[in-house]
């Protein structure tokens, strides 16, 4: 493996954090259990493990694909910890789903794959703000009425 530019893994590790963060605060905003710091640390976190792999003197690219499998897998875990069961209704899936998805941001930040991602926030993010509205057009074209308390926005 190449031998590390700290001046590139600082790059890697902050556009982690700022990707993390940014999806963290549209969570902050919906007020729901993982925002800022929660989005930042996971995406960061991720980004120093695809980091460390990829910079390991005896690393290849199969240890730095079991360790991006390991994540993919290990953040479910910490999505899992969020989603609740009230009463037979399940809140907290879009907020995991982000959580997983800014650990993937860290993953090709820390692999510096810095198009994709760009590309995968944009996405991540058009569906964070305007997931709701486009759900409730599509219910309104089909006729079918959300009830009040049905939350696309978890």
């Amino acid at each position: 493996m190449p031998h590390p530019d700290y001046a590139d893994m600082t790059l890697r590790m902050a556009a982690a954090v700022l990707l993390g963060c940014l999806i963290g605060l549209n969570r902050f905003a919906r007020h729901k259990a993982a925002g800022l710091r929660t989005h930042g640390l996971v995406s960061l976190g991720a980004a120093i493990a695809t980091i460390a792999a990829a910079f390991d003197p005896g690393a290849d690219a199969q240890t730095v694909s079991r360790v991006v499998q390991g994540l993919v897998t290990g953040v479910g875990f910490i999505g899992a910890g969020v989603i609740l069961h009230n009463n037979a209704r399940v809140q907290g899936l879009t907020t995991a789903a982000s959580l997983w998805a800014a650990a993937i941001l860290g993953i090709a930040c820390g692999s510096g794959r810095y198009v994709v991602c760009l590309l995968g926030f944009a996405f991540a993010m058009v569906i964070l703000l305007c997931g709701r509205f486009i759900e409730h057009l599509v219910a309104r074209l089909l006729r079918w009425q959300p009830k009040d308390d049905d939350e696309s926005d978890n």
